[in-house]
This record gives structure tokens, C-alpha cells and sequence, in this order.
């Protein structure tokens, strides 16, 4: 998945990917983009699975989050996942990301309000 998602960065202007690093080592992936109606995203987020259940989806979350929300004109975070990745939906919650009722697809879109930034539940 990493793979076709640096690929997705890389054919469209939509998308940014970084590594996510733990010490030296790259652990996972994650993109963030900004829509036409100015609402910022994250996307793609992986993490290892050798090194799932440490902290790192929240750490990168933390992170990624607390930097979109000072860019210029960042009204909104949003996301997206798939409602039976309940581990994610509740991470995402308790991080302060809301379900705004829309889907795209099959996926929940919740969104996270740069003012509610680090304001964990």
C-alpha cells in the first residue's frame, strides 16, 4: 500500500507523502493534502506491523495534526477510514476527530477542528 500511495504523491497534485520514522528507521507512511475548498486531509497512514501497538499512529497523529493546524488558511482536518477499523475509529476519536456523517465510498470522513488540537479525550 505504501508503495501506490507514494505513487498517488507523486502522478497528483493533491497529495504530499512522508516517511514516518521511528529512531533511525522507517516505520510507516502518511500523505496530507489540502482540498479546493481549503479543508486539509491526511490520507494513507501506515504503520508497520511489527510496530503497531506503540504509540506511533498517535504520535504521528499528534504530529501531523498539531502542523497542519498553524498552516495558512487551515479551517478543518479531516480523514477518512473504514467503519469496521474500529482500532482506528476509536484513536481518531480520542484525538478529537468527529464523524461529519458524509462518506466517501465505503469510508467515514471525520474532521478535526484546528482550535481542538492536541485536546485529547
Amino acid at each position: 500500500m505504501a508503495a501506490r500511495y507514494l505513487l498517488l504523491s507523486m502522478r497528483e497534485d493533491s497529495w504530499n507523502s512522508l516517511a514516518v520514522y521511528a529512531d533511525d528507521a522507517v516505520v510507516g507512511h502518511v500523505m496530507w493534502g489540502r482540498d479546493e475548498d481549503g479543508s486539509h486531509w491526511i490520507g494513507g497512514m501506515l504503520i508497520d506491523g511489527a510496530e503497531q501497538g506503540k504509540g506511533l499512529g498517535r504520535a504521528l497523529l499528534r504530529t501531523i495534526t498539531g502542523w497542519l493546524a498553524v498552516q495558512d488558511g487551515c479551517w478543518t482536518i479531516r480523514l477518512a477510514y473504514h467503519p469496521d477499523n474500529v482500532v482506528a475509529g476509536r484513536l481518531y476519536e480520542s484525538l478529537g476527530f468527529v464523524p461529519t456523517g458524509a462518506v466517501d465510498g465505503d469510508e467515514v470522513i471525520a474532521e478535526l477542528s484546528p482550535s481542538r488540537v492536541g485536546a485529547e479525550r
